[in-house]
């Protein structure tokens, strides 16, 4: 094979890969793969070969994330450089130990660990702590094909990961072998899911129950410059101005991350004074609101003396500790802060930041508090008239496993609350509001979302929009009858159980291969 149809090949992979982040479509997902596997079967098992393979894999993988998350450039440039040194890394684990065991073992074995690692590396690459950015998992390419993935209820994203990979599996064994069984095998891989899905759609019965909520969109610029050129300011008149169009019969109403930020007198709340802030915060409640709770997103401080409690402890120039936090806020019409709860998932490099006096260097702000923040290490639900909302902030709308974790505990519907200005009017704020309908799906919860700048609107348990969104640089109130349930899915129980079960087969994959390389240097097997 010629460098010029590796290059095609290459290319091609990229362009079927990335649909799915583009707002196309996630089914080219099914053989975007094929190209590589293509090119993996035209190399041998020397040890220049395989690093010419890994060669063309790191091409197509750095590219794909060039093609999909170039826009976290608008934050920090050494954003995309990070995620496609990362996310490239942990795709050519499962790639190329599938090009190495397919030289030297069964190709069943090298199909399993291809399989295997790969979910396996995604589920590491989403669980990290802190070098963590899961947005190009594979089953996050369905974000767009809501009516074929409504099975993530059973399996989450993972699942949609499974799918993808025996598809291209199924599917080369076709270009391979060209028999009738693999051509019955592919179809029944790629369609029986996508039937079974459509079955569960029109099968849905919707609750009964519903709850009334208004989300809130400021579409305040983000960055103190933006602001001052465009001399938009954000004062208590100005919210009341929203809230006034709030109905009174709504039960909850819902403000974006870091909201009070950008309100003139507030920035950043001290958690030990907050009866102290009941009238600035009462202010906010318009007349017809009395009977609400105002959720809202805010950055808080908390202070621990001399002592150091937390691994993110800050150190004041007075020699006292505290901790900074991206929180949401439960607030009654009296002022008072009913309940806290602290941001679990951080945005890496921004409020989790890695070998911090190094990379401290790239700090930004995103409009409340950047650098190391405090972790929330627990859920918190807020109630309004026996109503329970979980209060999810921003990038934790990406982590399936611990989005459900709101579900988990009890929660009716789900108030995602964000701040997407920041990536300026690109695919980012898209894609992020795409992938909360996959959350919904899997937790079969519905979601109310207030981003400052858009995308805000409702989204249904089945992952369907509700009421007309208000878009990017868009300023308004959306109000909603959302639906409530109680029950849990088994995503919600077990969470990421196939990327579990992975793992294991992962471990069992490379011990068979050992096992199997040590049998025939013994000449006890073919």
């Amino acid at each position: 094979m010629t460098t010029k149809k590796r290059i095609i090949l290459v290319l091609l992979s990229v362009v079927l890969l990335s649909l799915g982040w583009l707002g196309v479509s996630g089914i080219t997902l099914f053989v975007a793969l094929i190209p590589l596997l293509i090119i993996s079967e035209h190399y041998s098992d020397s040890t220049r070969d395989f690093w010419r393979m890994c060669g063309w894999g790191a091409l197509t993988f750095v590219l794909w994330h060039a093609a999909t998350v170039w826009w976290v450039w608008n934050a920090t440039p050494i954003g995309p450089i990070a995620a496609a040194l990362f996310g490239t890394f942990w795709n050519l684990v499962a790639l190329m130990a599938y090009h190495y065991t397919s030289k030297r073992a069964h190709r069943a074995l090298a199909y399993t660990l291809l399989v295997a690692l790969w979910i396996t590396t995604e589920s590491l690459y989403n669980s990290a702590e802190v070098l963590t950015f899961p947005w190009l998992l594979l089953g996050h390419g369905f974000s767009s094909d809501i009516w074929a993935v409504q099975w993530y209820e059973h399996t989450g994203i993972f699942g949609g990961t499974l799918w993808v990979l025996a598809s291209n599996v199924a599917i080369f064994e076709i270009l391979r072998t060209k028999t009738k069984s693999a051509k019955v095998r592919a179809a029944l891989i790629v369609l029986l899911p996508m039937l079974a899905s459509i079955a569960l759609y029109f099968s849905y019965t919707p609750s009964e129950r519903v709850c009334e909520v208004s989300v809130v969109q400021p579409n305040i610029p983000c960055y103190d410059d933006e602001r001052e050129a465009r001399g938009v300011r954000n004062t208590i008149r100005e919210v009341r101005e929203l809230n006034d169009d709030v109905p009174a019969t709504s039960q909850f109403v819902i403000m974006p991350e870091s909201a009070l930020s950008y309100i003139e007198g507030y920035g950043t709340l001290d958690e030990q004074r907050a009866a102290s802030y009941a009238d600035m915060l009462k202010a906010m409640f318009a007349d017809n609101m009395q009977s609400a709770k105002l959720i809202t997103g805010a950055s808080t401080v908390r202070y621990y003396g001399t002592t150091p409690v937390t691994e993110t402890a800050r150190k004041t120039a007075r020699g006292e500790y505290y901790d900074l936090y991206n929180s949401a806020l439960a607030i009654d019409a009296s002022g008072r802060i009913e309940d806290i709860y602290h941001k679990g998932k951080l945005v890496i490099g921004v409020e989790a930041v890695p070998f911090r006096e190094l990379f401290s260097l790239f700090e930004i702000d995103l409009g409340g508090i950047s650098g190391q923040l405090g972790w929330g290490k627990e859920y918190t639900l807020f109630e309004n008239n026996g109503v329970k909302v979980g209060p999810s902030i921003c990038y934790e709308g990406i982590y399936g496993e611990y989005f459900a974790g709101f579900a988990r505990e009890g929660a009716d519907f789900v108030a995602l609350i964000s701040n997407d200005g920041w990536w300026g009017n690109t695919p980012g704020h898209k894609r992020l509001y795409d992938f909360a309908r996959l959350r919904a799906i899997e937790c079969r919860r519905s979601i109310a979302r207030s981003a400052n700048t858009g995308i805000s609107g409702f989204i249904s348990p089945r992952g369907e929009d509700l009421a007309p969104r208000l878009g990017w640089d868009e300023r308004g109130v959306l109000t909603a009858a959302v639906e409530l349930r109680s029950e849990q899915t088994i995503y919600t129980r077990y969470g990421d159980w196939i990327a579990r079960i992975a793992s294991y087969v992962s471990i069992l994959g490379v011990m068979y291969y050992v096992a199997y390389r040590v049998r025939r240097r013994n000449h006890l097997v073919d």
